[in-house]
């Protein structure tokens, strides 16, 4: 999923990051988002206020996830797989299973990715100043969807357009849930403003099964390569 040539820096941040996960990371943070707009009003369209109100009742999650990713000047779609853990307000792991056997854990404002092929761990920061402030305050428990977004509502699914830049985004389409569920959230999709497309579709979801602290910890094989970017 990743390759050497494919990590940036964040001009005055210190942290070097895979571009691909900048998306990812953004989907992880809009996965939390609803339970954290706590002063959203009758303004936010009915879709959202569902959702929200879903979210509220929600500790933790646990799942599979299907990433499919449209790169426009390639003119291909990448597939991905695996499996996800939330905990609310900011723990998420995500395991890659097909396609890649990376693991992402984002802990705070804390990001580790583990690349088994390359045999090497990247730690950096996930702030504001690396991937706007929306994402920051979805995890952090501070988000305000009207706030950090436009909100409107088309056939059912919302439509969120970033009120300031958010790494080349242009929006993201969140689609709820039709008929009975007990997770709200069926997928998400972005776009940036190059055309390319990343969608994220959740399935098998489990809710509220005490999800321990432990499931985010990670011990990594002797002989890995740790490269910190945190100071």
């Amino acid at each position: 999923m990743l390759r050497h040539d494919e990590r940036i820096e964040t001009a005055g941040s210190g942290n070097f990051l895979p571009r691909p996960f900048k998306i990812l990371f953004l989907i992880s943070a809009l996965a939390l988002f609803l339970c954290a707009s706590a002063n959203a009003g009758a303004a936010v369209p009915d879709a959202a206020a569902r959702i929200q109100a879903a979210y509220r009742q929600i500790r933790d999650a646990s799942g599979r996830f299907e990433q499919k990713s449209y790169l426009k000047d390639l003119g291909k779609t990448e597939t991905f797989g695996g499996d996800f853990m939330l905990k609310l307000p900011s723990k998420m792991r995500y395991i890659y299973k097909t396609g890649s056997n990376d693991q992402v854990i984002i802990k705070g404002n804390m990001i580790m990715i583990y690349q088994k092929k390359e045999n090497q761990i990247m730690k950096g920061r996930f702030d504001a100043g690396t991937y706007g402030t929306a994402p920051v305050a979805f995890l952090g428990g501070l988000g305000d969807i009207e706030r950090d977004f436009r909100v409107t509502e088309k056939k059912g699914d919302l439509i969120l357009r970033p009120k300031d830049p958010m790494s080349g985004i242009t929006y993201i389409e969140v689609e709820p849930t039709k008929g009975p569920s007990s997770f709200p959230v069926k997928s998400f999709i972005i776009h940036d403003r190059y055309s390319n497309t990343v969608r994220i579709t959740l399935r098998d979801v489990k809710l509220n099964r005490g999800m321990k602290d432990s499931a985010f910890e990670f011990t990594p094989p002797p002989g890995t390569s740790v490269f910190d970017y945190t100071h």
